[in-house]
């Protein structure tokens, strides 16, 4: 199966050459690499320039095709008609060897798949206990593996807020576990959303889907709006043998308030692409988690260590919070 790989990048050079140094020692290598640098600089340019990699192709874009959705439309446009797979790489990733060839596999093992993620191995914290085990309050089980909970989820079982939804999949409330909370355990799961700078996607869903320029810039759950959409059209799987490590590089991510907006804006946005007409319930609880949420960020900018980023993103929240009742979030033309 020939595959691309768009990396839509942004005043990264250094994280990105590490990944691209990890895709060099890939068991599978991509046939083609697009490097879609929304950088104001040339640092990009010039790193590539003195680090050559085989079947790569940099395109720095223009003004109006910055921003994380802006140029993964741009790339997709520019991918070779032979290319059966499209992936999607953060900048700040470093792959295991044998990344793609697990990716290419769990499409050769489920040709009904639409998209297949990858799963970020240094976020997972999870220990196997059986399938037997009865977890404690503090803590999240799946599938035999056991996690702790942070603060934010055992205080949302404690009031009947938590998800009823596997990690993955999006409850008519929202406010779900990403794929991030299934365990490390080799199995192919089924999923509804994948994260975005670690998935694939058959080439043929772009050709009725794109990426909503709603989300500009940062893009902060354009993944989740986009798979959610994928994911009525047919399956998406996340292979947890597809392993990479995130680093989560802070260059190029917007400051907390604005950030603490587009986390309550955003997550509205991506609450109505799942359920565009909730019930009372579900309306009830979004609200609830979302204030909720708020507050503990509040509270963080008295107990934690980063008090003022902490007390920033709440004062961003709660601003986009209040914003929703004067001006909800429109769905752009160009998001089908």
């Amino acid at each position: 199966m020939k595959f691309s790989l768009i990396i839509c990048t942004y005043k990264r050079p250094r994280p990105l050459i590490k990944l691209l140094q990890s895709v060099k020692e890939q068991t599978l290598y991509p046939n083609e690499i697009l490097v879609i640098d929304g950088s104001i600089n040339k640092e990009t340019e010039i790193v590539l320039n003195e680090n050559r990699f085989e079947s790569l192709k940099y395109f720095s874009v223009p003004p109006e095709h910055r921003g994380l959705t802006k140029q993964r439309n741009y790339g997709i446009e520019r991918v070779e008609d032979e290319m059966e797979i499209v992936c999607f790489l953060d900048d700040d990733t470093v792959l295991d060897n044998d990344y793609f060839e697990q990716i290419v596999k769990t499409y050769q093992i489920y040709p009904e798949a639409l998209g297949v993620g990858g799963y970020i191995i240094n976020e997972s914290e999870c220990e196997f206990v059986g399938y037997n085990y009865v977890p404690k309050i503090e803590e999240y089980f799946f599938d035999g593996w056991k996690r702790m909970d942070g603060s934010r989820f055992v205080l949302r079982k404690r009031l009947g807020l938590d998800s009823d939804c596997p990690p993955g999949f999006s409850s008519l409330f929202s406010h779900g576990r990403s794929v991030g909370f299934l365990p490390p355990n080799g199995k192919i799961y089924e999923v509804e959303m994948l994260m975005g700078g670690v998935s694939s996607f058959r080439k043929k869903v772009f050709e009725t889907l794109q990426f909503s320029t709603y989300f500009e810039g940062y893009g902060l759950y354009e993944d989740a709006d986009f798979t959610l959409r994928v994911a009525k059209m047919g399956k998406l799987y996340l292979n947890t043998s597809a392993k990479l490590n995130h680093y989560h590089d802070v260059s190029g991510r917007p400051n907390q308030y604005q950030y603490g907006k587009m986390v309550v804006r955003n997550g509205w946005y991506v609450w109505r692409t799942k359920n565009p007409k909730p019930l009372l319930d579900a309306k009830w609880r979004w609200h609830s988690i979302t204030i909720l949420l708020t507050i503990i960020r509040y509270s963080n900018a008295l107990t934690s260590t980063k008090k003022r980023e902490a007390f920033t993103e709440a004062l961003g929240r709660t601003v986009g919070w209040w914003s929703l009742w004067l001006s909800k979030p429109k769905e752009k033309s160009d998001s089908y």
